[in-house]
């Protein structure tokens, strides 16, 4: 059994390895965007490496590495599937165009190695739980966590197939996408997104000591709502999208709720 120090020293050097590996291929291709690729693959990974070296019990081991796996692992491939052929991001674009010449090393600090870092914190709460012995067996408080793991993630889903059925119609080309569950939210993926880290902290509660592990999902959702989800898209979507401003006095930013009535 390896201690819970060395492994996280290790998962933190394996989420910084794999970064910089993608990194070294974003420079030779000239697109940042993969980094939005590697970040559900990272933190699927650390969970992987987690369960073979810890010895905690059996049981919340797989459910934690099954809700990891899965959240990454259809992450890395929607995006991946949803980027191909389709350039840089734009918001990675901006950052080249502003000084094109130190991005290369820039984007290594700022992109890559930032986001090693986040992705290993975000997913402490799927590593620090693998290793408490206690309780044996899943309680009350990891099938809480399953099902709101369950719920964000088929929001995740759901919200993610719609959005990619509205895009591939040419008729929609320019317009805001306002129906099924983007009615309710305007980020309805960025939500589901954070229920799935507060279900696996649930997980983690279950533990010894781990609610400590409670900044993980505070952090995901601070950054989804704050930083680098709803913020860095909003303003662009509102100068390319017809009738997205409307969509935004209407429509809750991020918690789904009923939309307000039009002012007409």
């Amino acid at each position: 059994m390896e201690s819970i120090s060395s492994v996280l020293i290790l998962n933190l050097c394996i989420s910084a390895g794999l970064m910089a590996s993608v990194w070294i291929v974003s420079f030779r291709i000239r697109d940042v965007s993969i980094v939005d690729i590697a970040w559900g693959a990272a933190g699927a990974t650390l969970a992987i490496t987690t369960y073979f070296l810890a010895d905690g019990d059996p049981a919340r081991k797989l459910l934690l590495l099954g809700m990891t796996v899965l959240w990454g692992g259809r992450l890395a491939l929607h995006i991946g599937v949803r980027s191909r052929g389709k350039g840089e991001d734009f918001r990675y674009a901006a950052m080249r165009a502003r000084a094109p010449e130190s991005f290369p090393l820039r984007s290594l600090v700022t992109v890559f190695l930032l986001q090693a870092v986040l992705i290993w914190t975000i997913s402490l709460p799927a590593q620090v739980a693998q290793f408490p012995e206690t309780p044996r067996g899943l309680t009350l408080l990891d099938f809480l966590g399953l099902g709101v793991w369950a719920v964000g993630f088929s929001m995740e889903v759901l919200a993610d197939a719609q959005l990619q059925a509205f895009l591939a119609d040419p008729a929609n080309r320019g317009k805001a996408m306002t129906k099924g569950l983007w009615r309710y939210s305007r980020h309805p993926n960025y939500f589901g997104d954070s229920l799935i880290w507060w279900g696996i902290f649930l997980v983690a509660a279950a533990t010894p000591r781990g609610w400590m592990t409670v900044f993980s999902p505070l952090l995901m959702t601070f950054f989804l709502m704050r930083v680098s989800g709803v913020p860095m898209l909003e303003e662009a979507l509102a100068q390319r999208r017809e009738g997205y401003r409307e969509y935004m006095e209407r429509t809750s930013s991020f918690f789904p709720w009923l939309p307000k009535k039009s002012r007409s």
